[in-house]
């Protein structure tokens, strides 16, 4: 009866060392997990910022899903051009006099493929892809153009949600991490580029996340 005791004893002293231990490293390690994927995720999201905003300087408008995003890279052309002051003399009716009148003059440099100026190889093909080992999961991504004091405005926005990138991760931990409101966190359950109700093309993750930029 002794000894079954001190077994139970020395079980339920391993269990309870587990328990302290996991309540202190649990957090750790949930955090160390977070910013590495997070950090991999926003990079993506980085991608698709810099892919829709030559988009729109092409086209006018945000590309509303990667199918037309991935084909406007592939066959998309900015055009290099150079703008310069200039001048000239000209008769004025008026005064009867040559004037001067003073103008902007572009030039027209040249053409460049977009997939050339923006990627150095293929990895555009994978912008809708998470990229978060062990689920298949793409980002969810809309445009659209809003009324901004009387102005037409294209906005568009990426977004993806905590629990796919955190999926195998503590669900305690993670509801917490849903609820951030902090000026050191990704707010919210989700990690969101752009906006459609605002012009943003900025994303709700904090500075530290641009830091390596």
């Amino acid at each position: 009866m002794k000894i079954a005791i001190q077994v139970v004893l020395w079980v339920l002293c391993i269990f309870f060392s587990y328990k302290i231990y996991d309540s202190i490293n649990g957090p750790i390690e949930f955090n160390r997990v977070k910013n590495e994927r997070y950090s991999k995720v926003i990079n993506r999201l980085k991608e698709i910022r810099k892919a829709q905003i030559a988009h729109k300087d092409v086209r006018g408008t945000y590309a509303n899903n990667f199918d037309s995003l991935v084909s406007f890279i592939e066959t998309g052309i900015f055009t290099l051009i150079e703008r310069r002051d200039s001048s000239y003399m000209e008769y004025d009716r008026v005064y009867r006099i040559d004037m001067l009148r003073e103008i902007v003059v572009t030039d027209t440099l040249g053409f460049v493929p977009v997939k050339d100026s923006l990627f150095k190889d293929d990895s555009y093909k994978s912008l809708a892809v998470v990229p978060v080992e062990g689920i298949d999961a793409t980002f969810k991504i809309n445009a659209n153009v809003i009324d901004k004091n009387g102005y037409q405005v294209p906005v568009f926005e990426v977004k993806v949600a905590k629990n796919i990138v955190l999926h195998d991760q503590n669900k305690d931990l993670l509801n917490q991490e849903n609820e951030t409101v902090s000026v050191d966190g990704v707010n919210g359950p989700e990690i969101i580029l752009g906006s459609l109700t605002d012009v943003s093309t900025n994303g709700n993750w904090p500075t530290i996340f641009d830091a390596d930029n």
